[in-house]
């Protein structure tokens, strides 16, 4: 193949060489090509090197000339088709070797890693993770795009995309380790969670108080820690999602439910791609799903999406003071029971930062209708705790000083005559509101779509526009 399917003067007008250019068009992999999977593999290796060697010779993406940066969409848009062309033939393949047949559960960036070492060039390796991980998110070199496109293309099948979702809701080493510590001593201290046990309920306390309880990268382990460590407390009935004391001058001293991400440590590129999958695919499909006992594929285990696959699942309730913004509004469509603070702001800010709001897009419509789900997710509407149009998101709503009280008899309401039809009773909502292939085939398009949007420069714009990020501090 000597004529390349794209305009190779680009490339050359930007100062690449023309036989260097000539040769990576002629090492381009032909759709379906002999020798199956291992000479794709091979093949496709080396045209996805030869591309990203040629890409480095140019200036980082936002500096150079207009030709050469030119040159580098080109050059990442034709390393994009070929990933693409590879992974319509060949994902099912290559998911079954990195997973041992299906009989090995990996998480989705172990998933990553094991194709980047398998497929050299499919996705970005650990060590450039770890050097776009140092620019800013406007300095980012995009690399993560490729991530999305191989998670999209592996939950869009049945088989592969339902072994990574079971992998997914196994519990944490962490937290099967300190499993025993929370049994003995009721408390286990995660740093930016506190989960203590009172009673029968399991108290998540989410505690990053200059953010005014913002989710980030260093909140996300912890917080699925602690609710493996509810599903897997024998002694625990009920989970409880509570935000800490935050200290900001704007609300000294009290309790504040969430702020949702930390456009911070998204600013400063701390924030990778993968929180996202990690979130929605972890702890929040946890608290939706419950866990599963054991690895996907496993003799004794039919899967969890096998409908009488066995599961951990418990009760959850979110205690919402002063406001539920992004991500701890979107845990409002997960949990079986809200207690809202009157005048609590509930808000989806998705227009304003220019991301996909998690599983709200497949899940709120079923709480407020499709209208009012499109003006919040469109449009920024936000809701009132109190008001009526609120009321399809509070379950209760209650004084600011009623919140224990208010948690106290609903712990005790729900406990108090027994769980046993409980899980049941949750598994049957599901199967009628969101089948686990419902949700496999929106996590299929929200991994692409996500990546295209965290890597958008309308995400820098937004940000700064709506947030000043440019002007804030670390």
């Amino acid at each position: 193949m000597t004529t390349p399917p794209w305009p190779a003067d680009v490339l050359v007008r930007a100062g690449l060489p023309a036989a260097d250019v000539a040769a990576w068009a002629a090492a381009a992999p032909m759709p379906g090509g002999h020798g199956g999977f291992p000479a794709s593999v091979d093949s496709v290796s080396q045209f996805l090197g030869r591309g990203l060697a040629l890409r480095q010779r140019l200036p980082a993406r936002g500096h150079g000339t207009a030709a050469e940066q030119a040159a580098r969409d080109t050059i990442g848009a034709v390393l994009h088709e070929a990933r693409k062309m590879f992974l319509r033939a060949y994902t099912a393949d290559l998911y079954d070797q990195l997973t041992s047949g299906r009989t090995q559960p990996l998480r989705v960036a172990d998933l990553l890693a094991g194709a980047a070492a398998r497929v050299p060039g499919l996705v970005p390796s650990t060590a450039e993770l770890a050097a776009e991980r140092d620019r800013a998110l406007p300095d980012k070199d995009g690399i993560e795009l490729a991530q999305g496109l191989l998670i999209a293309h592996v939950l869009a099948l049945p088989g592969p995309g339902r072994h990574l979702i079971g992998a997914m809701l196994l519990p944490l080493p962490e937290a099967v380790d300190r499993l025993p510590g929370l049994r003995a001593t009721g408390t286990a201290d995660l740093g930016p969670v506190l989960l203590t046990r009172q009673g029968r309920a399991g108290l998540l306390e989410l505690r990053n108080p200059r953010y005014l309880n913002a989710e980030d990268d260093l909140t996300l382990g912890p917080t699925e820690c602690a609710v493996d460590l509810i599903l897997l407390d024998p002694a625990i009935e009920v989970g409880v999602i509570r935000g800490g004391v935050v200290d900001h001058p704007g609300y000294p001293g009290v309790r504040v439910f969430g702020s949702g991400l930390n456009l911070t440590r998204l600013y400063q590129g701390r924030l990778g791609y993968l929180f996202y999958l990690d979130r929605d695919l972890g702890y929040v499909h946890k608290i939706f799903r419950g866990l599963s006992p054991s690895h996907p594929g496993a003799a004794d285990d039919p899967g969890p999406a096998h409908p009488l696959a066995p599961v951990t699942e418990k009760l959850w309730i979110a205690a919402v003071e002063r406001f539920a913004v992004g991500g701890a509004c979107q845990l409002l469509h997960v949990v079986d029971h809200v207690i809202a603070t009157r005048g609590s702001r509930l808000f989806l800010p998705a227009r304003q930062e220019g991301i996909i709001p998690g599983a709200s897009n497949l899940r709120l419509p079923r709480f407020v209708g499709d209208r009012a789900a499109r003006q919040a997710i469109l449009s920024g509407r936000e809701w009132t705790a109190g008001e009526p149009d609120a009321a399809m998101l509070c379950d209760e709503v209650v004084a600011a000083d009623a919140m224990d009280q208010a948690l106290a008899a609903r712990i005790e309401a729900l406990t108090g005559s027994g769980l046993v039809n409980a899980a049941a009773n949750r598994r049957l909502l599901r199967a009628g509101q969101e089948p686990l292939d419902v949700f496999r085939t929106y996590m299929a398009t929200f991994a692409l779509e996500q990546a295209r949007c965290h890597l958008s420069p309308a995400l820098v714009a937004n940000l700064e526009m709506h947030w000043q990020a440019a002007t804030r501090g670390s």
